[in-house]
């Protein structure tokens, strides 16, 4: 079956708690073809374990991005923990190195989707330099993308701006998740490098992460059918 437009969408519920969560995602899963939400790590924080076990049951597709970084024995122990939960994509931090993206790779085997975050869409050159990454910001989200495929990932975060450039490095079957989602009449917040949600499908990325457009407009199940319809 072909996936529809509104499969590559991720709705990013960044709530502080279940209820406030179920307020966003009840109408959504009702009046639209919701299928993948993102947990963060507030919302994991005080949820826990427990709460993602209820989303999975529930049907929805869990994309929890706790950009794990550690050193590789507690960052294997950690996913193992996490694949019994049952969530469907999780997110590592590449900047971790080889070693530890390797370990990741193997405690998440077939069954977890791991994905390697690049660069944060919240930094821009100058920003990124600060923390000491004296290459373009764009070589740094290339060498990366390429050092989580190389060590088995099967996918990246970037930014809608890097997927063009990075898209070689990667082996074919490897997802692009992009977030800094913005609709063209929608102001970028904190995020530094967005596109618009067609823009981004267009350049290659498999799965958008959309948070505020949808979950703070005035009708979020009709602001999620808006961008659906925006990707034909």
């Amino acid at each position: 079956m072909t996936p529809s437009p509104a499969d590559s969408i991720i709705v990013a519920v960044d709530r502080p708690d279940a209820a406030s969560f179920w307020s966003i995602v009840t109408p959504l899963r009702e009046r639209t073809a919701l299928k993948w939400v993102k947990i963060g790590s507030v919302l994991f924080c005080a949820e826990g374990p427990t709460f993602v076990r209820e989303v999975v049951s529930s049907g929805l597709s869990v994309f929890l991005d706790l950009k794990l970084h550690d050193i590789p024995h507690q960052v294997g122990l950690t996913i193992g923990r996490l694949r019994d939960v049952g969530v469907h994509l999780l997110t590592v931090h590449t900047s971790g190195g080889a070693a530890m993206l390797e370990a990741a790779a193997s405690a998440a085997g077939d069954d977890l989707g791991l994905l390697g975050v690049t660069v944060l869409t919240s930094h821009d050159q100058a920003s990124l330099a600060a923390t000491g990454v004296e290459l373009a910001l764009r070589e740094t989200v290339a060498r990366r993308a390429r050092l989580a495929s190389d060590s088995g990932l099967h996918g990246i975060v970037c930014s809608p701006l890097e997927v063009a450039t990075v898209r070689p490095a990667l082996r074919d079957a490897m997802e692009i998740v992009t977030p800094g989602i913005r609709p063209p009449d929608w102001a970028t917040d904190d995020q530094k490098r967005t596109a618009t949600p067609a823009s981004a499908i267009a350049a290659g990325s498999t799965k958008l992460v959309i948070g505020r457009p949808i979950t703070h407009a005035d009708s979020p199940p009709d602001a999620f059918d808006a961008i659906a319809a925006s990707l034909g």
